[in-house]
């Protein structure tokens, strides 16, 4: 996975947005104004994505790819590798469940509208 085939499939989930909120290198994507992952622009050497914590503690386990969130809380955030030691089919699976966590926790009427 490349740069632009992550920021595209960001893209294309309901309701997503992206900015970058912290400096000019760290691309974020939110849901209803709600973070599921960030990465460096221009390194472009792992992604952050927010993860279930029992799921992450597996994930880290399994994966070397797969370290507790840089610079997040690392309970519920894992930063998870570009550099192909993860699989392109994992990393998609996590940017949906990262995306589809955030959703879970958005009010009833908001999660409705995404439908």
């Amino acid at each position: 996975m490349n740069i632009e085939e992550f920021r595209e499939y960001c893209l294309s989930k309901a309701a997503t947005t992206e900015a970058t909120p912290f400096d000019e290198n760290t691309l974020v994507f939110k849901v209803h104004g709600k973070m599921f992952s960030l990465t460096d622009m221009e390194a472009f050497l792992s992604i952050n994505l927010k993860c279930d914590p029992e799921y992450a503690i597996q994930l880290r386990e399994e994966n070397e790819g797969i370290q507790p969130g840089y610079h997040m809380n690392k309970t519920h955030w894992n930063t998870v590798s570009t550099d192909g030691s993860v699989s392109d089919e994992l990393l998609y699976e996590l940017i949906d469940h990262s995306y589809e966590l955030v959703v879970k926790g958005l009010r009833k009427k908001v999660r409705e509208s995404l439908k």
